[in-house]
């Protein structure tokens, strides 16, 4: 990232965000960087002071900038910008508020994309099954069903794929690692598909967080936010296998350092690390494709979540508790894929369609 002359003052904007709106870590992160890049683009121009900046100015940084951004990312951009100029006219830091006037660019407003609830399933059934299929092969099932029938060629092929004791060791522990990795896999469907939770609030969890008396979990959400959603039996199956079976697997292969820094962690890498975005959203993507559904992210997930509760006759007061909504407006999407799906249903099902 690019300094600027300007650092210190985006430095204690971010701070004054921090302290008194409550703002994620990313959003802290996104806004620091869009207000870095804005104001370097001015510096590159020859200003030397925020006064100098105009409305003009801003309208011609945000020609520029959208030119290789989407008009999502546009509108973030602008409300930091905006964010910024509010600030520093309050404190004292310029004399105008050049971006008081600064439009946002309107975003196009599109459905979530979700999945059926029967796709749904069989994205759950696929990875349910291959955990079980890689517990058979952790425990040498194929080696013992092989073994009941021609012992010779069981041991002789033994022979042949083990050479040493060592590398039948080394396999074995590979072979509990990806039986570990499974079952985690399987655990973070079921709960994100079970709660509708983000992936961030996903990766940030401690196992303390899990209720299993109540079948509910603690989520810290957007500003700190902490709600309480419940889950249902197959998440809790689920978890509880990770818990008990896989993680003690994973959380092994940790250094001492990352084991202290991830002892709470409900969710492991494969180092014994607590989980990263990244990795889950691989997970999600990696299990929609080996179950035959549409490729989906850890959020098309959230919205399938909350989609079928609908859909189910749930509240939507409930759905926005849930899903950790500020404003219902926003989970009132869900209510128009429902009806987009209802109406599918209802050209293909009714002949007067």
């Amino acid at each position: 990232m690019s300094s600027t002359q300007f650092d210190g003052d985006i430095d204690s904007f971010v701070s004054y965000l921090k302290s008194n709106r409550g703002l994620s870590a990313n959003t802290l992160k996104a806004y620091r960087a869009d207000l870095t890049a804005c104001l370097h683009l001015f510096e590159l121009r020859g200003v030397t002071d925020l006064n100098e900046i105009t409305l003009d100015d801003l309208r011609s940084w945000m020609a520029v900038e959208s030119r290789d951004h989407a008009r999502s990312s546009m509108a973030r951009k602008t409300v930091a910008v905006r964010g910024f100029f509010a600030w520093a006219y309050e404190h004292g830091v310029t004399t105008t508020d050049p971006a008081a006037t600064l439009m946002t660019p309107s975003i196009p407003s599109t459905l979530p994309a979700v999945l059926t609830e029967s796709q749904a399933e069989q994205l759950l059934d696929v990875a349910e099954h291959a955990v079980a299929t890689n517990q058979y092969k952790d425990d040498g099932g194929a080696a013992a069903a092989s073994g009941s029938g021609s012992g010779k060629t069981a041991d002789k092929s033994a022979d042949t794929v083990h050479r040493s004791e060592a590398p039948a060791r080394a396999d074995k522990r590979d072979n509990a690692r990806v039986t570990a990795e499974s079952q985690r896999n399987a655990a973070i469907l079921e709960l994100l598909y079970a709660t509708g939770i983000r992936v961030a609030e996903l990766v940030s969890m401690d196992i303390a967080d899990i209720d299993f008396s109540n079948r509910t979990i603690k989520v810290t959400g957007k500003g700190n936010k902490q709600r309480v959603v419940p889950f249902g039996l197959p998440a809790q199956r689920a978890l509880e296998t990770w818990l008990e079976q896989g993680r003690p697997v994973l959380a092994r292969t940790a250094t001492d350092a990352v084991k202290s820094r991830a002892a709470n962690a409900l969710f492991l890498g494969a180092r014994g690390g607590r989980i990263d975005q990244r990795i889950a959203r691989d997970i999600v993507h990696r299990a929609a494709r080996e179950a035959g559904v549409p490729d989906i992210s850890p959020h098309a997930l959230r919205h399938s979540a909350a989609t079928h509760i609908l859909d189910g006759g749930a509240d939507l007061r409930e759905v926005q508790e849930m899903l950790g909504h500020s404003s219902l407006k926003t989970t009132q999407r869900y209510t128009h894929v429902s009806i987009e799906q209802l109406k599918n249903r209802y050209g293909q099902a009714f002949p007067r369609a």
